[in-house]
């Protein structure tokens, strides 16, 4: 076998480069994947941008799908050359937060157990899959099989864009009949929707500022689209409930105005679900908030990892309910990563989801 590898390191702000590392070497709770396709995800441009620190080196990435190649001693019912995915939050699932119920922020073998978003460790603490092989750690409760018949892009989604958008919608407990407003319909944004249909809203509103994006998502389930730049939405969704607002709001950008136009739809007692990934300081405006006595509820969510969220997710996929391949917008190679960022950080040439395949 190889020793060495090809990965995707960040450098500086600004670079992320192609490098050589040496194969990872397995533990006796670990599996080595080949990874046959990943993708470039928003976070990854926020460490990009700088705005998100991670360690000089560290291969970037946390969206694998692939094939065992090696597994250690103690990871039992899985065989190497089996295909599979690994969520983007891959926790140990021995911690206090994970038997808490909140293994996304599990601390590991910290010793109060508990570390803000320490579940995700792809690509943030450990190095991560924009790269020929992943070690995949705590393989036993990660490592999700892929099911017979589903292609790579077919599955690309479940293990972060799906999972996060999923917990969106999961989190504004959204009932049958509910309406639903969707701020941003990029990836998360657009799983978002198919997650409010999948829970039964009434009627799903989404807005956005890019009508291509708008005609997939009624593909997704939206109701209705609205363009921001052709009309004032708040309004509009205001009209459309006539003047009651919508029983949830789900921000998926990270962006002051769109949280603040997420809850200024919300109607009294509803819920606003944050997915976003903020890198500035947040303002809440007392008018939309009713100085605090409106009984909102605003949670925020990180994507569930973990081999049952993963067998889930990849059960909607395999039934046909949902389909998420058209995401997938460009292909690259490895080699030419750095292009691909390029594309997907300028967000240039209808880019969604861009498949990236050693």
């Amino acid at each position: 076998m190889m020793t060495m590898m090809r990965a995707a390191a960040f450098v500086e702000p600004g670079r992320i480069e192609l490098v050589d590392k040496p194969i990872p070497d397995v533990g006796p709770n670990d599996a080595l994947v080949r990874i046959t396709t990943t993708t470039i995800c928003g976070t990854d441009v926020h460490i990009l941008k700088g705005e998100y620190p991670v360690a000089a080196g560290l291969t970037i990435g946390h969206e694998p799908v692939g094939v065992i190649e090696k597994l250690g001693s103690n990871v039992q019912g899985y065989r190497e050359g089996q295909r599979v995915i690994a969520g983007a939050i891959c926790p140990n699932f021995s911690s206090y937060a994970s038997q808490d119920g909140l293994a996304s922020q599990d601390g590991g073998c910290a010793c109060h157990g508990y570390k803000p978003m320490g579940g995700w460790r792809f690509g943030n603490t450990i190095d991560g899959t924009q790269a020929e092989y992943v070690l995949v750690p705590d393989a036993q409760g990660n490592l999700a099989p892929v099911p017979d018949g589903l292609t790579d892009e077919q599955v690309l989604m479940c293990p972060d864009i799906m999972s996060t958008g999923f917990a969106g919608a999961e989190a504004a407990k959204i009932k049958i009949g509910d309406i639903v407003a969707i701020f941003a319909q990029g990836p998360i944004g657009l799983c978002a929707t198919a997650g409010a249909r999948l829970r039964g809203a009434g009627m799903i509103i989404v807005v956005d500022g890019v009508d291509a994006r708008l005609d997939i998502a009624r593909q997704m389930g939206a109701d209705v689209t609205l363009n921001f730049k052709q009309t004032d939405v708040v309004e509009e969704i205001l009209r459309l409930t006539g003047g009651r607002g919508v029983d949830a709001s789900i921000e998926a950008l990270g962006q002051q105005a769109t949280f603040e136009s997420a809850l200024r739809v919300l109607k009294p007692g509803g819920t606003l679900s944050s997915l976003g990934v903020y890198s500035a300081d947040l303002t809440i405006p007392l008018g939309a908030f009713h100085a605090g006595l409106g009984d909102h509820k605003i949670v925020t969510s990180l994507c569930p990892g973990g081999k049952e969220r993963m067998r889930r997710l990849l059960n909607v996929v395999a039934s046909g309910r949902v389909d998420l391949a058209p995401l997938v917008t460009h292909r690259y190679a490895l080699d030419d990563i750095t292009n691909a960022y390029e594309l997907f950080a300028n967000q240039r040439d209808g880019v969604l989801k861009v498949a990236i395949q050693p």
